[in-house]
């Protein structure tokens, strides 16, 4: 089948890559010329794992190809997805600038009958939008699919080529029989490929984000709890996790979610509902439950230290990516971390696998922040470690090199990656979330 992607962002870039994989032609569109001629040379610009080598192998293979000219990739093809950015508004609703731009261009260029799919975030009702805005300018037929993506950062890859379920949200016939021939090669064991009306998959999107949200929240509050109870949030978390009706998923406690989808999805999602006169209280406590839990890790912090007593200390910390195997800050708890030590006149000395230009980038440059190229870089004279972020490659460190780094032993761990009990026998204050101190005697 042949194949435009409008916009070579996250979602586009994966998804381009991912349908040539199985043997589309696909050709991918961005108004950057200097992104287009990096991707032409093989330069992808973000981290995610595998993308790099779907990129090079299909392009090479002559299956994926990268221009600027809508047009050419209109006229070319059969299947034009939208994936262009959604930021949000002031008022919280997704911004469809880019969206409505982009249907413009292709209802401009339209040869013949079209199939425009909605791959990005968008709210209910956007579907309607876009084909008005096409038609107003081509006579051609035009279909219009919601196509809502369910990537995980770290994982999209996989994610794409081995989904649990597509959902395709459609107003006829042939725009599903042409959507499940599309899809067909990645639910060969039979995962479903769910067709429905398309304000109904618009509305999957947001609902499922929102849903995922709230037990990330749900579990903050009760490790919050814990913590003022005498509880360990771990074996709660084991106690609760293990009822089928329940599951493991997204329940493990921190420092709150972040990232391009959650806070951005429940943000509109409750937007949407203030448009239908709907409040979604439940959404909204999501929301505000996450504001805060980006604040305790500083609260212990404060509570160790005093607050009068941070200006002129250095904090290491671990991690700035809002997860592991990206290098994506959008709403990282890092950057609010960092914000309020450094308004409390204290230094941070960072490192993150991946993320150190993106989070250099998104806070800005401060002399106060400083990063630094190895892991155990970042300790050499600080006060204390925050640990941020849960990447491997900090799960099993060297205790003992950490301990004598420091200038004292104290860990803040905002993802529960290391056992108390071990960090008693090393000798370490320890301050996790749901879980009691270690106070070191």
């Amino acid at each position: 089948m042949n194949i435009a992607v409008v916009g070579t962002g996250y979602v586009g870039l994966v998804a381009g890559a991912c349908f040539a994989e199985t043997g589309n032609d696909v050709i991918c569109v961005d108004v950057n010329e200097k992104k287009v001629a990096a991707l032409r040379a093989g330069a992808v610009p973000i981290f995610e794992p595998g993308l790099e080598d779907l990129v090079k192998s299909n392009s090479k293979a002559g299956r994926l190809t990268f221009t600027t000219s809508l047009k050419d990739a209109v006229v070319a093809s059969e299947v034009i997805f939208i994936a262009v950015g959604t930021p949000q508004d002031e008022d919280g609703s997704a911004d469809l600038t880019h969206v409505l731009a982009v249907a413009k261009g292709i209802g401009e260029c339209m040869n013949g009958p079209k199939i425009v799919v909605d791959k990005s975030t968008v709210p209910v009702g956007t579907a309607d939008r876009v084909r008005r805005e096409i038609e107003k300018v081509s006579k051609f037929p035009v279909e219009v699919v919601s196509n809502p993506e369910f990537l995980k950062e770290g994982a999209a890859i996989d994610d794409f080529l081995r989904p649990d379920r597509v959902v395709v949200g459609v107003s006829s016939e042939q725009a599903a029989r042409v959507m499940r021939e599309l899809y067909a090669p990645f639910v060969r064991t039979n995962n479903p490929i769910l067709v429905m009306d398309v304000r109904s998959a618009e509305m999957t999107k947001y609902a499922a984000n929102t849903m995922l949200a709230l037990r990330v929240s749900f579990m903050n509050e009760i490790a919050n709890l814990c913590e003022k109870a005498g509880a360990d949030i771990n074996q709660v978390r084991i106690g609760i996790g293990t009822d089928e009706r329940i599951g493991m998923s997204f329940i493990f406690p921190g420092i709150g979610y972040g990232g391009s989808c959650f806070p951005k999805d429940v943000q509109a999602l409750i937007r949407t509902g203030k448009d239908h006169d709907v409040d979604l209280r439940i959404a909204r406590a999501v929301e505000d439950v996450n504001f805060s839990q980006k604040k305790v890790l500083v609260q212990k912090i404060v509570g160790h230290f005093g607050k009068d007593t941070l200006k002129g200390k250095t904090f290491a910390m671990w991690g700035l990516a809002f997860k592991p195997k990206t290098d994506d800050v959008r709403e990282a708890p890092a950057l609010s971390i960092c914000q309020e030590l450094v308004q409390l006149g204290a230094k941070v000395r960072a490192f993150d696998p991946e993320a150190n230009g993106t989070f250099h980038e998104r806070f800005g440059a401060h002399a106060a922040i400083e990063y630094v190229e190895n892991n155990y870089h970042a300790l050499e004279g600080a006060d204390a470690l925050i640990v941020c972020t849960e990447w491997n490659a900090f799960r099993q460190p060297n205790f003992q090199k950490i301990s004598q780094m420091l200038n004292a032993p104290v860990i803040f761990d905002g993802r529960n990656i290391y056992d108390p009990m071990d960090m008693r026998e090393y000798g370490f204050t320890y301050y996790s979330i749901g879980r009691p101190a270690v106070v070191r005697g």
